[in-house]
């Protein structure tokens, strides 16, 4: 007698509804992503009208720069350089998604608790809005456009899901249908407003004409080119002055100011007996300065990349000061940009004598809007957060105890002076470079003190003096080169440090940026063959 064997249903059974219930799930979490994408859409096409700052991913991300703690900020400025605005921008879209795909989740059991996800996350864009400095009402109004949006439609898309997961077989089909239509119109609705949204922006607030349009007059005593032996003909070496579009750029704006000089306006006030308010034609009506100068920022670690050089135009800022007429007691010009940053440089090293401008112009052409259109601070011998202000709208001459500055309140020396650095530029690090003699070139710069010397050393030799290039101001870096004679074949480490006027030698000795910029010799190793 054979026996006959039979398939037990109940597996099969529950291999089913799990597959079922992971479809729904992912059906879910989909809901959610496409009601996402209809919030940021909405956000986007409000905020074309009350400013691009106040898009809720963009007004969220201003308020993480602002609560990152100092720390973490050089962490991601050492570690990701130029591009830690677009991670910090893709970590926001990724913990939007991953909420959204929650809200989804939600939304299919209890459609209201999908809904508050969304309310509460344009709760968050309102506070982080309204938090700015330079916020108004209507800077709340993106945030709760994208929270109405993405509550409607994560509500409304889990109760489509929900009825086709109920419906009878009959119906099944066209249930479906209707919601993946319904999702994929709730993302064409998304791209739509929030691209439409952003080209609208981008067009209302484009100042590329009215930029086009300022007209420069000439310098009162126009500078003499540098000399051309300021910079050594060596392969690799950075240009003298670093061309606009090669700048160095570090700021905490996620969207740039966008200013119209017609409607712009600098207010100098607080601590002077005359306080004043200048448009941009009354600052052109100026005579105009030029001033060579090589900018660097706090930040920049041992041979970072964060320098560069420009011939600089401007108002001088000093004479604008003494015209305003500074109280006794004042210690420091806290320069306000639009978009709320604040800058404070010592008014004791501001009036000492060096020549310190209202920039209009870097380079021989109109400041660009990323380096602060239509006017900027520069002021020689302090690093960047304790000098440069960019859309700069407002001057204040206060003391220490009644203002601390933005980067002051997080913990940066309140004085700014450039550290004495340098840097080994050719060879590039890890470079592969023939036996005999090898260049060895690089800049070195000390502003407002100048650098005296420079010396290079391989190995365990001694320290060599290389061959300064022409010293074409206080206020510049200096470029030098070496021959390296004789080298042999293996890795070697090369290292630079350099001595300011002064006589001060570079420290050794390794310190980060935070609180007062780096310290140490920079090195770099090299595989002669």
């Amino acid at each position: 007698m054979s026996k006959q064997t039979t398939t037990d249903p109940q597996p099969a059974a529950a291999a089913h509804r799990r597959r079922r219930a992971a479809l729904r799930a992912a059906g879910a979490a989909a809901t959610g992503l496409a009601a996402a994408a209809a919030a940021v859409g909405a956000g986007e096409a409000v905020a074309a009208w009350t400013g691009p700052s106040g898009a809720p991913v963009f007004a969220v991300g201003s308020a993480a720069i602002d609560l990152t703690p100092t720390p973490l900020k050089e962490y991601a400025v050492r570690t990701f350089g130029t591009d830690d605005k677009p991670v910090l921008l893709g970590g926001i879209y990724l913990v939007m998604a991953a909420l959204a795909a929650l809200a989804g989740l939600l939304a299919a059991r209890r459609p209201a608790a999908g809904g508050a996800v969304f309310a509460a996350f344009g709760a968050l864009g309102v506070c982080a809005a309204l938090s700015r400095p330079s916020a108004t009402t209507a800077d709340a109004l993106p945030s709760l456009a994208a929270a109405a949006a993405g509550a409607a439609a994560v509500v409304w898309l889990a109760r489509l899901l929900r009825t086709a997961a109920t419906a009878p077989a009959e119906a099944a089909g066209p249930t479906r249908r209707a919601v993946l239509l319904a999702g994929g119109g709730t993302v064409a609705f998304a791209a739509l407003t929030g691209l439409g949204g952003r080209a609208v922006s981008d067009r209302r607030y484009d100042v590329s004409a009215a930029r086009d349009a300022v007209r420069l007059p000439a310098p009162a005593a126009p500078l003499p080119p540098p000399p051309a032996a300021a910079h050594p003909p060596v392969p690799g070496l950075s240009s003298f002055f670093t061309p606009n579009r090669d700048f160095y750029r570090v700021d905490t704006a996620l969207t740039l100011p966008r200013i119209d000089p017609r409607d712009w306006s600098l207010r100098i006030h607080g601590l002077v007996d005359h306080p004043m308010t200048l448009s941009f034609d009354q600052l052109l009506e100026r005579p105009l300065e030029e001033l060579d100068h090589t900018l660097s920022c706090v930040s920049n670690e041992v041979g970072g990349p964060y320098v560069s050089t420009a011939r600089w135009l401007g108002v001088p800022l000093p004479e604008l000061l003494r015209r305003a007429g500074v109280r006794p007691g004042a210690q420091q010009l806290i320069g306000r940009s639009q978009d709320g940053m604040t800058i404070g440089t010592p008014l004791d090293l501001l009036l000492d004598g060096r020549r310190a401008l209202l920039a209009l112009a870097m380079n021989g052409e109109v400041l660009p809007v990323a380096h602060g259109f239509p006017c900027r601070t520069v002021v020689p011998g302090l690093y960047g957060y304790a000098s440069a202000t960019k859309w700069l709208v407002d001057l204040e001459v206060a003391t220490f105890a009644g203002h601390d500055p933005y980067w002051v309140r997080r913990g940066w020396d309140r004085t700014g002076e450039v550290r004495t650095a340098s840097r080994i530029e050719v060879p590039s690090a890890f470079a592969k470079v023939p036996a005999g003699d090898v260049v060895v070139a690089g800049t070195a710069w000390a502003t407002h003190r100048g650098i005296a010397a420079v010396e290079v050393k391989v190995d365990d030799g001694p320290w060599a003096e290389a061959e300064l290039a022409a010293d074409a101001g206080l206020d510049l870096w200096r470029q030098w080169s070496h021959r390296w004679t004789g080298a042999r074949p293996g890795t070697h480490r090369i290292q630079v440090r350099a001595t300011d006027a002064t006589g001060a030698v570079q420290p050794e000795a390794r310190a980060a940026p935070f609180p007062a910029g780096a310290t140490g010799w920079h090195s770099t190793v090299v595989t002669v063959t």
